[in-house]
């Protein structure tokens, strides 16, 4: 496995988690497919330039812990200070 494949497959998890789980989003077919299919293109370009590919999966891992993905659900880093303040 690819030093890449784990941040991309982690991205996945936490947009997929905050959506479905967290805020009750129907779940979307596309999400795990784009998940795959990045990770499948990241192998790929790992061979080529390997630093860059792995520090832009851990860049997109961290960018979709704080940004929102779709405008209509929050990002897991407010969802979580939201679950915080809530206890």
């Amino acid at each position: 496995m690819a030093r890449s494949t784990g941040p991309i497959l982690a991205v996945g998890a936490i947009t997929i988690g905050n959506a479905t789980i967290v805020h009750n989003k129907p779940f979307d077919w596309w999400q795990p497919v784009a998940v795959g299919i990045t990770a499948v293109i990241m192998t790929g370009a790992e061979k080529v330039a390997p630093k860059m590919t792995v520090a832009l999966a851990y860049l997109a891992l961290l960018a979709v812990t704080f940004t929102r993905i779709q405008p209509s659900v929050p990002s897991p880093a407010e969802s979580f200070t939201a679950w915080l303040g809530s206890r």
